[in-house]
């Protein structure tokens, strides 16, 4: 399961469960249609507190939607997850996709204010890697 929200900083997607190629895919061909709109530079906030981990296959797709992203205005990004795994596969793949410069990772089990410091990250640029 996917959804794409518009919010004050950007957009907020929500990624959970175990997402297919098809419904990657249809995640890819839904940003291309909400990017068409989006403001020449905004952040997005990417929950993914709920997500299982992705196959190779599957990886290659959020590789892609990750760099149409970067490629029409995302200047940063922060990833919320509780899964140790899942924030290596995740910091892997930004590191492939050619984002990791710009995107965050935090840790939701570990932080409570998660949704702060997201924001605070997107909006003002304070470094949450930083706050401790």
């Amino acid at each position: 399961m996917y959804n794409i929200e518009q919010t004050r900083f950007g957009y907020q997607i929500t990624f959970a469960g175990n997402m297919d190629e098809a419904e990657l895919q249809e995640w890819i061909t839904d940003s291309r249609s909400v990017l068409e709109s989006s403001p020449e530079k905004f952040g997005i906030l990417v929950d993914m507190r709920e997500l299982q981990l992705l196959d190779d296959d599957e990886q290659e797709l959020m590789r892609e939607g990750q760099q149409l992203y970067r490629e029409t205005g995302m200047i940063r990004s922060a990833v919320v997850l509780e899964s140790a795994v899942l924030t290596l596969q995740f910091r892997r793949l930004a590191k492939e996709s050619g984002i990791y410069d710009w995107e965050r990772y935090i840790n939701a089990s570990d932080e409570p204010n998660w949704r702060e410091h997201a924001e605070e990250w997107l909006i003002e640029g304070v470094d949450p890697d930083y706050r401790r």
